[in-house]
């Protein structure tokens, strides 16, 4: 069983929710979209998660404002991606461990094609920065070129919004499916929604499981409140970022 994560945002009580769950169901690899770091308050615990334990995991845009530099930010995203490279590169931890942190981040791919399944983080077209948001279905032309650029499905993240992009048929959030989906013949664009940040309406941590036939999106509780009362703590990070955590929004 693969399950596939993505908008981690450095919420450690989310992702260690969502583990346990997946191994509940005897998940046996795990492929990350992308966006481990940002607006959270773990961002060292939350990429040494996913260095040791997952299979692969791409660039986000907050990897690459991190890494890079960080173009078409809010100031208070941009203040605190500054804050979080300052975490991974701070003098009070071990240099061998934030030299190590420092290379995983830099070696994340943009994008990775495996068969006929296509991993990105934003969209097929630009596969770090561009958004693939449900209200993009009603554009033929728009979808036209991304399906283009897609042998049979892809995966995406990005808007934390969780559903599914049907070629010639639209787009469906999981309620519409009762959170499962069996792909036929036509292409598809899978949103896997956020683990850390979910914008939906449901303030639970949202991944997806697939086992070769079957997707699910899971919904899985966690204690959103210390996540919250961290980043309140923390004055580069916007209470915004705490408030929405409880809103789902």
């Amino acid at each position: 069983m693969l399950a596939i994560l993505s908008d981690i945002h450095a919420n450690l009580e989310a992702l260690e929710a969502v583990l346990l769950h997946a191994r509940e169901r005897d998940v046996s690899e795990i492929v990350c979209l992308g966006d481990v770091v940002g607006y959270g308050p773990n961002p060292r615990e939350t990429c040494a998660i996913a260095r040791k334990e997952f299979r692969l995991t791409l660039r986000g845009n907050h990897e690459q404002g991190i890494v890079f530099f960080p173009v078409g930010f809010n100031e208070r995203a941009r203040r605190a991606l500054e804050w979080t490279r300052g975490r991974l590169l701070s003098d009070a931890c071990s240099s061998t461990e934030n030299d190590e942190l420092w290379r995983f981040l830099c070696a994340l791919p943009e994008h990775r094609l495996e068969g006929d399944t296509l991993y990105v983080h934003g969209s097929p077209l630009d596969p770090v920065t561009q958004y693939v948001f449900p209200q993009d279905a009603q554009d033929p032309d728009s979808m036209s070129r991304l399906f283009a650029r897609i042998d049979r499905r892809a995966f995406c993240g990005h808007t934390h919004q969780p559903g599914v992009f049907i070629e010639g048929e639209g787009y469906k959030h999981p309620d519409e499916l009762n959170g499962t989906y069996t792909p036929g013949e036509k292409k598809i664009l899978v949103n896997v929604g956020s683990v850390g940040q979910p914008r939906d309406g449901d303030n639970r941590a949202c991944y997806l499981t697939f086992d070769g036939a079957t997707m699910k999106w899971h919904r899985v509780p966690y204690d959103y409140g210390r996540t919250k009362a961290k980043i309140f703590e923390i004055k580069e990070l916007s209470p915004t970022f705490g408030d929405r955590l409880e809103k789902g929004t």
